[in-house]
């Protein structure tokens, strides 16, 4: 009988091939992006609450109807935001983007929220 080693030999990978192309996971970078998008979603209901406003949503479409992005920036400021946002618009969208602030783990914004809506025909 032939023994079994003879048959089935061991194979071995070099080890730089048996390595993972991706660094070890750090979970820290999440967690902190998770809290910063938690933030950014907390600071979108506040510019949700102002919008539902009547006579601030009015404001602000009709400065943005006459071209006036100075005024609907500064009524959007007015409303105490605590994130970075940028305004655009057209006569029938607007989009807001809420951008995170830089955290020790992530330098530059980690992630923004984007509302983008509907507001005219």
């Amino acid at each position: 009988m032939i023994p079994f080693n003879q048959y089935y030999t061991t194979f071995f990978m070099p080890e730089n091939l048996l390595r993972s192309p991706y660094p070890k996971v750090d979970t820290k970078i999440l967690k902190s992006s998770v809290k910063s998008f938690r933030d950014l979603m907390r600071q979108g209901d506040v510019l949700l609450d102002h919008l539902e406003d009547s006579i601030f949503a009015y404001k602000i479409m009709d400065a943005a109807q006459k071209g006036n992005r100075h005024q609907v920036e500064s009524l959007v400021k007015s409303i105490g935001l605590k994130v970075p946002f940028t305004v655009q618009y057209n006569p029938t969208s607007v989009i807001f983007t809420l951008y995170s602030k830089a955290t020790p783990y992530t330098p530059d914004s980690c992630c923004n929220l984007t509302i983008s809506m509907r507001w005219g025909e």
